[in-house]
């Protein structure tokens, strides 16, 4: 197994900067995931550490060595891409069996090493079937078979899950997650779906625009978004995002936004007593941390519903905030609410984030 290392890593298409230096490191044996938007350079990434792309500038280490003009097959990785690039006409076992077999291994070592992938992945029943006839879960299980039959130092995935459709990717997630977690195998899994990526990686990159934006565990990502980008692109419904000013009156600290005035409580007061920057910020709140009342409360807001959408175990009430601007909150519960009506909001001061209106940063996260 290796770690990866990416040491100031540029990738540049003419003059378009795809990936622009980029350093971090991915631990032996970790499940890293680098999650971002369309364009924002996490396939480029990728692309590197196979070597199916150059580096423009810096270097990628596998184990302390660099790999920079190594070719693919010098590299011992994997493979899986989102269209599982499997070969129609034969068997999930001569699947398998394909790339030993090109490498001249013996009839031997093939059967065993591939009867023991087959084993793990839990296709006996299917080991002779052609895999056109085989299930999208089914047919992924054989592509993570013929990846690792090599044994490679390194697992590279591209959207392998991401054109399934919701319940078997669900379903697919969970499994793939387990199978890599038995394998003890150094895994970078590129998506763009959030809640693959928060579900299963041990750590994750974000990026946009090809820069990092930050990598961290997926519960600190959540609760520790280090800027506006990451807060508003983790989490469904978006975070809430407010103007605010923030006002000393007195001996208190004052919120003021064109719809929310109030005192910070104690521990938060406390937290800006160090603060030192500007005193016009954006405040983020996320709907799940958005307290709904009927009736009015001390600290309380009157907003008026615009909508709601019930999903199963849950309530999302879309409130207005101002012309063209929303706010929204999630409940675990199911409030008969109308369009139009008048309810109350609150919040927790310990679930508020603050982010600097020209640099986004989260400024207690610097």
């Amino acid at each position: 197994m290796s770690k990866i290392e990416f040491r100031n890593v540029y990738k540049l298409y003419g003059s378009v900067e795809a990936v622009i230096d980029v350093s971090w490191e991915c631990r032996d044996g970790e499940f890293f995931s680098i999650l971002g938007p369309s364009g924002c350079g996490k396939s480029s990434t990728l692309r590197m550490i196979a070597g199916l792309e150059e580096v423009s500038r810096g270097e990628i280490y596998f184990n302390d060595r660099c790999v920079n003009k190594l070719r693919p097959s010098e590299r011992n990785i994997a493979l899986v891409f989102e269209n599982w690039a499997l070969y129609p006409n034969l068997s999930v076992y001569e699947n398998i069996a394909f790339p030993l077999r090109i490498r001249k291994v013996s009839e031997k070592d093939i059967d065993q090493k591939v009867k023991g992938a087959i084993n793990f992945l839990n296709l006996e029943d299917i080991s002779h079937h052609n895999v056109k006839k085989l299930s999208g879960g089914e047919m992924q299980r054989v592509s993570i078979g013929r990846a690792i039959i090599r044994d490679p130092a390194v697992m590279l995935m591209d959207e392998p899950i991401s054109h399934l459709d919701t319940s078997l990717r669900e379903k697919m997630k969970d499994e793939l997650k387990r199978k890599i977690d038995d394998l003890g195998m150094t895994t970078i899994y590129v998506t763009h779906d959030q809640e693959e990526a928060m579900s299963m990686s041990d750590r994750i990159l974000i990026m946009d625009k090809g820069r990092i934006q930050q990598i961290a565990k997926p519960l600190d990502i959540y609760n520790n978004p280090s800027n506006e980008f990451v807060a508003g692109f983790i989490g469904e419904p978006p975070m809430n995002f407010i103007l605010c000013e923030l006002v000393r009156e007195e001996d208190k600290y004052v919120i003021k936004s064109s719809k929310f005035v109030f005192n910070l409580d104690k521990v938060l007061e406390k937290t800006f007593l160090t603060y030192s920057g500007r005193k016009k910020l954006k405040m983020g709140i996320r709907p799940e941390d958005v307290a709904v009342s009927l009736t009015e409360k001390p600290g309380s807001t009157a907003m008026e519903v615009d909508f709601v959408e019930r999903k199963g175990d849950s309530t999302t009430i879309i409130m207005k905030l101002s012309e063209g601007e929303l706010f929204f909150a999630q409940l675990m519960q199911d409030l008969k609410l109308k369009i139009g009506q008048k309810i109350y909001v609150t919040f927790d001061q310990r679930k508020l984030h603050f982010f600097d209106t020209e640099s986004g940063y989260n400024i207690f996260n610097e």
